[in-house]
C-alpha cells in the first residue's frame, strides 16, 4: 500500500517536473554587440525589439562592454532597431527566435551609415556597388538593378521638377517688390513659364497650381483690357485646379477667398459672393476677413448699401476687426437724413456705436481722425486718444 501511494508520489512529481521544464522552454533569448559611429563597444544604446507575430514590445540598453541581452522573450518574430542619441542607427527585421539556445544579432552604427551611403549612391546611379552586389543571385541583381534604374529616372525627374518650382519661386518672390511695372511683369512672366513646365511634369501638384494662380493674379495687376481679364481667367483657372486636387481640404477656405477676391476685381458681384461665402463656411476663423473682401468689392462696384452688410458681417464674425467697424460705420453715416419737420440731422441707429467701436480698438489707427470727426459732426461727445507717433506724453 505504501510502495503505491510512493509510486503516485513519484509520477505526480515527475508530471509536474516536466510541465514546470515545458514552461521554462518556452522562453528565448536574443542579445549581441553595439558598434558606435566610430567603430568601438557604445554603452548606453536603446535597442528596441517590436514583436510582429503578435503585440509586444521590449526594450534594453547595451552595458559599457556594447553587449546588449534580452532573456526570458517569447518564442517568436522581432523586429530590432538600435538608437543613438535618440536616432535609429542600425535595424535588422524578421529576426526569429529560437527554443534553447540564443540568437545573435549585432549592430555596426559606422557600417550602417556607410551602406545607406552606398545605397544612395546606387540610387542615383543606377548600378550596384561590389558590396551590394556580392551574395547575390543573377536574377536578384537584374531585379536590383531594374528598381534602382526606376529609382534614378525618379529622382532624375524630381530633381528637374524642384528646379524649375524653385526658379519659379524665385521670380515670385521678387515681383511684388520690383518698383519698374515692366520689371515687375517680367518677373510674374518668368514665374508663370516656369511654372508651366512644372505643370508639364507632374500636373498632381497642389503648390504648383496655387504659385500659378497667384502668379497669374500678380501679372493682372500690370495690365488692363483685355490682357487683364485674361490673366485673372487664367488665375481663376489654375486655382480651381487646386481645388480638383483636395476638395476637401480645410485650407481651400483661402483658395476660394483669393477666386472671390478676383471675381470682386472683374466686379462679377455674384461669382464673388458665392467664391467668398464658401471660404467663410469652410474656415470660420477667415469669415471676417472674407465678408470684409466682399465689402470691398461692393464698395468698389459702387453698391454701397450690400457693401454696409458685409462689413457688419465681418465685424459680427470678429468683433475686435477695427477696420470693419468704421467702414461699416461710414456706410451707415451716409445714409444720414434731414428730418422734414425738426430740420436736424439723423442717422440709422449703429452708426455711432460702430464709430466708437473702432476708436475704442484702435484710438490712434489710421481712421482715427475720421471716425472722431464724424461722430462730432453727429453731436456726438468723443473722448479724444488720438496720439502723433513720436509725441511726448503730458505727466
Amino acid at each position: 500500500m505504501m510502495l503505491a501511494q510512493l509510486r503516485r508520489l513519484i509520477v505526480s512529481s515527475g508530471f509536474f517536473l516536466l510541465l514546470a521544464g515545458s514552461a521554462f522552454a518556452q522562453t528565448t533569448t536574443l542579445e549581441g554587440q553595439v558598434k558606435g559611429p566610430d567603430g568601438q563597444p557604445y554603452k548606453g544604446a536603446v535597442i528596441n525589439l517590436t514583436r510582429t507575430d503578435i503585440k509586444g514590445h521590449y526594450t534594453v540598453k547595451s552595458d559599457k562592454k556594447g553587449h546588449w541581452l534580452y532573456t526570458g522573450l517569447p518564442y517568436g518574430t522581432y523586429d530590432i532597431t538600435c538608437s543613438i542619441n535618440g536616432q535609429v542607427v542600425d535595424k535588422v527585421n524578421n529576426v526569429q527566435s529560437k527554443y534553447g539556445e540564443s540568437v545573435t544579432v549585432d549592430f555596426n552604427a559606422e557600417k550602417a551609415k556607410q551602406a545607406q551611403a552606398a545605397a544612395a549612391a546606387a540610387n542615383q546611379s543606377g548600378e550596384l556597388t561590389k558590396e551590394q552586389a556580392r551574395g547575390m543571385s543573377k536574377e536578384q541583381k537584374e531585379q536590383y538593378e531594374q528598381q534602382l534604374k526606376k529609382n534614378a529616372e525618379a529622382i532624375k525627374k524630381n530633381k528637374a521638377l524642384n528646379d524649375t518650382y524653385n526658379l519659379a519661386q524665385t521670380a515670385l518672390k521678387a515681383a511684388p517688390a520690383e518698383t519698374d511695372p515692366a520689371k515687375k511683369a517680367a518677373d510674374y512672366n518668368s514665374a508663370i513659364d516656369n511654372l508651366n513646365k512644372a505643370a508639364q511634369m507632374d500636373a498632381n501638384q497642389v503648390a504648383i497650381w496655387d504659385s500659378l494662380g497667384e502668379a497669374y493674379t500678380g501679372l493682372a495687376a500690370t495690365q488692363t483690357g483685355d490682357a487683364k481679364t485674361k490673366s485673372y481667367d487664367q488665375a481663376i483657372e489654375a486655382y480651381k485646379k487646386s481645388l480638383a486636387l483636395k476638395p476637401n481640404d480645410p485650407g481651400n477656405a483661402a483658395i476660394y477667398n483669393q477666386i472671390g477676391n478676383i471675381y470682386g476685381a472683374e466686379k462679377k458681384m455674384p461669382e464673388a459672393t458665392e467664391a467668398l461665402t464658401k471660404a467663410a463656411q469652410l474656415d470660420p476663423a477667415m469669415a471676417a476677413k472674407a465678408y470684409f473682401n466682399m465689402g470691398a468689392n461692393m464698395v468698389n462696384s459702387g453698391h454701397p448699401a450690400e457693401a454696409a452688410d458685409f462689413f457688419k458681417k465681418a465685424a459680427d464674425a470678429d468683433p475686435n476687426y477695427a477696420d470693419a467697424w468704421y467702414q461699416y460705420g461710414s456706410l451707415l453715416m451716409m445714409k444720414g437724413s434731414v428730418d422734414p419737420k425738426t430740420g436736424q440731422q439723423t442717422y440709422p441707429p449703429d452708426t455711432a456705436t460702430a464709430l466708437k467701436k473702432y476708436l475704442e480698438l484702435e484710438p490712434s489707427g489710421k481712421h482715427a481722425q475720421e471716425a472722431t470727426a464724424m461722430l462730432q459732426a453727429m453731436g456726438e461727445k468723443v473722448q479724444t486718444k488720438i496720439t502723433v507717433p513720436g509725441a511726448k506724453k503730458k505727466k
